[in-house]
């Protein structure tokens, strides 16, 4: 399963979660997060494949931002169209496009279809007014009604006591998880030691 930390800034809180085995490493340059790491990176990571979070930037900003701070994967988490994907991907990125989900509707299959063949991955998220790391769940279940061949993570308030309901859902295109705010002792810090365990627990039982 694929394993990755978003909403890092500091350079001591990076390295250590850096150590900790996660593939994906995301770094928010949207100002309006709590969790916004300015301009660019003062630490970059080595070990773990380098996440750029936008809302709603242009994609030449997106390709300066992502040259300084050496990113590989970009994370597209507003209302970004299809084409825009498309440019990012033909600039030779990574790209993720996040949707964000609410349970009291259904899953937005009409909008989401409009991005296949243009992502290599989704993130399906808790719809919010800042564009994630709310803490909140969404219904997991809505997602049965995901048809795509897209991969996609699934993220939204995933916590240190949500280890088995991860284990026990299932979907052909899940394929990883996104942690946040249910790792962190303030905006941006994550809690190694909670991070470490939870980790193994995912892993030793997916082995």
């Amino acid at each position: 399963m694929l394993i990755k930390i978003c909403g890092m800034r500091d350079a001591e809180n990076i390295q250590a979660v850096e150590q900790l085995g996660v593939d994906w490493m995301g770094f928010i340059f949207y100002p309006g997060s709590s969790r916004y790491v300015g301009k660019e990176l003062n630490y970059i990571p080595e070990k773990v494949k380098r996440v750029g979070v936008f809302v709603d930037e242009l994609p030449e900003r997106i390709g300066e931002i992502a040259s300084k701070s050496r990113l590989q994967i970009i994370q597209l988490h507003g209302s970004e169209s299809p084409a825009t994907c498309r440019t990012m991907q033909d600039a030779g990125f990574t790209v993720v496009k996040a949707f964000g989900m609410e349970s009291d509707k259904p899953f937005p299959a009409s909008l989401v279809e409009q991005y296949i063949g243009s992502c290599d991955y989704f993130i399906f998220d808790t719809r919010t007014a800042l564009h994630g790391g709310s803490g909140k769940k969404f219904h997991w279940e809505l997602l049965s009604s995901y048809r795509g061949e897209t991969p996609f993570l699934l993220s939204g308030g995933i916590g240190p006591d949500d280890a088995a309901a991860i284990r026990e859902f299932t979907h052909p295109q899940f394929m990883g998880i996104d942690l946040n705010s249910g790792f962190e002792t303030s905006p941006a810090i994550k809690e190694c030691t909670s991070l470490q365990n939870f980790i193994k627990t995912i892993r030793y039982e997916q082995d």
